[in-house]
């Protein structure tokens, strides 16, 4: 599984200083990935719902999908936006895996 590319996300949410991004993967989100970014914060996974929901929080971002998407969001409080790299770092090492 491969990140493809990325964009903003359709949720706004800037009002608040928080700034979203959709990662967008060439498969759909597993149960490995999702289990990979464990370690990233507060991790909720409702794995019994008929589309799997996961959340992952800590004080400067959020990061959630659904299992079977082929997409999933980060989101970033401005002050914090350094955060995002050391993210996605983290994630694309979790997908070369």
């Amino acid at each position: 599984m491969k990140i493809t590319g990325k964009r903003p996300s359709r949720e706004k949410c800037a009002e608040s200083g928080w700034f979203a991004t959709d990662y967008l993967m060439d498969a759909p989100i597993d149960r490995e990935f999702i289990l990979k970014l464990k370690s990233l914060g507060g991790f909720v996974y409702l794995d019994m719902l008929k589309q799997p929901f996961f959340k992952i929080e800590n004080n400067y971002y959020m990061i959630k999908g659904i299992e079977g998407n082929d997409y999933f969001r980060i989101a970033v409080h401005g002050k914090h936006e350094d955060e995002l790299a050391k993210l996605e770092a983290f994630i694309l090492n979790c997908v070369k895996e």
